[in-house]
């Protein structure tokens, strides 16, 4: 079984970002106020972020640690921003392509590996077309493709469904579920929205100020929550 073991110190301005979790194969939401620490933690376990102290390890590898810290680009973990960051100037396929050179795919086998990798994921036929020209969930899915051509070991999205229109959100969000379902990595998703959580019936951590203040399924949350905030959060409805 795949497994994500996190336990990150890091001063922040007004706070301190003190985190333990795990992940296994079923997705975890990371939910919390604004300035609660969830993007900075995110970019600390992917390594883009220094910490004051801390572990990450990944199906047994240590990939940060006293005296070991691994290099982003070798941890194995695929980063999906809010914005999805695909290249405007290149096309769907050429996105994909860009991871694999990243992992030193040979030239000549990235078209045939990046035109695979879309038509799993339901979008070769946008293969040939421009992030301009595609819609939200679209470029979901692309953004979703490059991540899995760096065949990573463990998924992290930061607010994957902000950036949506309304009536896109329901759509995509039982895409990524279906989709995580049949990867079954571990996978953190960072969000504001309680229906996110439901939608991808994922397991919940509460940041508040830098700390965890409440884990649980959403059942348990709504049964006893912890603060102020949780409560909100649970009472939430679209």
């Amino acid at each position: 079984m795949s497994r994500l073991e996190v336990s990150l110190k890091r001063r922040l301005p007004g706070f301190e970002l003190d985190v333990a979790l795990a992940v296994a194969e079923a997705p975890v939401a990371v939910v919390g106020p604004n300035g609660a620490g969830k993007s900075t933690l995110l970019l600390s376990i992917l390594g883009e972020r220094p910490v004051d102290e801390g572990q990450v390890v990944l199906d047994g590898q240590r990939l940060l640690d006293r005296g070991v810290d691994v290099p982003p680009e070798d941890r194995r973990i695929a980063y999906v921003p809010q914005d999805y960051a695909l290249f405007p100037h290149l096309t769907a396929a050429a996105n994909v392509e860009f991871a694999l050179a990243c992992r030193k795919t040979p030239a000549r086998e990235r078209p045939e590996r990046a035109r695979a990798i879309l038509e799993r994921l339901g979008a070769l036929a946008f293969a040939e077309r421009r992030p301009a020209t595609l819609s939200g969930g679209e470029r979901q899915r692309v953004a979703l493709a490059r991540a899995l051509a760096t065949e990573p070991k463990a998924l992290l999205f930061d607010e994957p469904f902000a950036a949506l229109d309304v009536e896109a959100r329901d759509e995509v969000r039982a895409y990524l579920h279906a989709r995580l379902g049949e990867l079954r990595l571990p996978a953190l998703i960072v969000t504001h929205d309680r229906a996110d959580v439901e939608a991808l019936d994922a397991a919940v951590v509460v940041l508040e100020a830098g700390r965890v203040v409440q884990r649980g399924s959403l059942g348990e949350l709504e049964a006893a929550p912890a603060t102020p905030w949780v409560a909100r959060f649970c009472s939430a409805r679209r």
